[in-house]
């Protein structure tokens, strides 16, 4: 179970010092259930639906001699679980793969993971940098809410690598937080966002100070640069598929 978050809460009612820029490491390994659960709106909805999707993915398939199921930037492994909720266990030569740059998520995954190993029968956890990732023989490829964490000129080609290594009809599900080029719709949702956060117990300054931390480490981009970069690739279905306030999933058919 995931520790509470409490990264950014007041120390004596002044901001604890300076933390520098976000990173993924073992103190928010720890809490990051509780933290995106609270943070990110549509997140459980997202895993909900993802046994689905990839049930959906595997029927429309041919049996292959190999298929392989990637979690992209996988944290804690909860998009693992949630695409083996949708597998069938007869289909032989099927392995999912989380990778992720950070050690202290690739230990708490593992850790997840060994929990449910009847249910993942064959499961491989790489601690590794995205970009220097193998891509082959996928059915699906997630990325919940990692691109954004990627320097803007490495995203088209990553997003290319993922294509290249996709079987025809494979599933990209991409999680975004996006920008808006209107700055008043901006301004709104993030306004909501921020009173979303507050509805689940951040304080101000918590938000405040969260904010900070991520700037410049978290780029969101808009919808309609996430489209054309996918046509680019060359995916030939490209659609929004959940959507909370500025957080949303595309699903991309190869």
């Amino acid at each position: 179970m995931s520790n509470k978050d409490q990264i950014y809460q007041a120390l004596d009612n002044q901001p604890r010092a300076k933390r520098g820029s976000f990173v993924f490491d073992e103190r928010v390994a720890t809490v990051f259930e509780d933290m995106i659960s609270r943070s990110v709106p549509g997140y459980q909805q997202i895993l909900e639906m993802l046994p689905t999707l990839t049930r959906q993915c595997q029927s429309s398939h041919e049996i292959e001699k190999q298929a392989r199921y990637y979690d992209l930037g996988c944290s804690l492994g909860a998009g693992m679980i949630a695409m083996a909720q949708g597998l069938d266990p007869e289909v032989k030569n099927t392995t999912i793969v989380g990778i992720d740059n950070s050690a202290a998520m690739i230990d708490q995954a593992r850790q997840n993971i060994g929990l449910l190993e009847n249910q993942i029968t064959d499961a491989e956890l790489i601690e590794q940098d995205l970009l220097a990732s193998e891509i082959s023989s996928a059915m699906m490829v997630l990325m919940n809410f990692t691109l954004q964490f990627i320097a803007l000129e490495h995203r088209d080609p990553l997003i290319q690598h993922i294509y290249d290594g996709l079987h025809s009809n494979g599933f990209l599900v991409l999680s975004e937080k996006i920008s808006f080029d209107n700055d008043a719709t901006n301004q709104a949702l993030i306004n909501i966002h921020h009173q979303f956060k507050a509805d689940q117990g951040y304080s101000q300054l918590e938000i405040a100070q969260k904010r900070d931390a991520i700037e410049n480490v978290l780029i969101p981009e808009t919808l309609e640069a996430h489209t054309q970069r996918l046509k680019n690739a060359g995916f030939r279905i490209i659609t929004p598929w959940v959507q909370n306030l500025q957080f949303i999933s595309i699903l991309a058919i190869k």
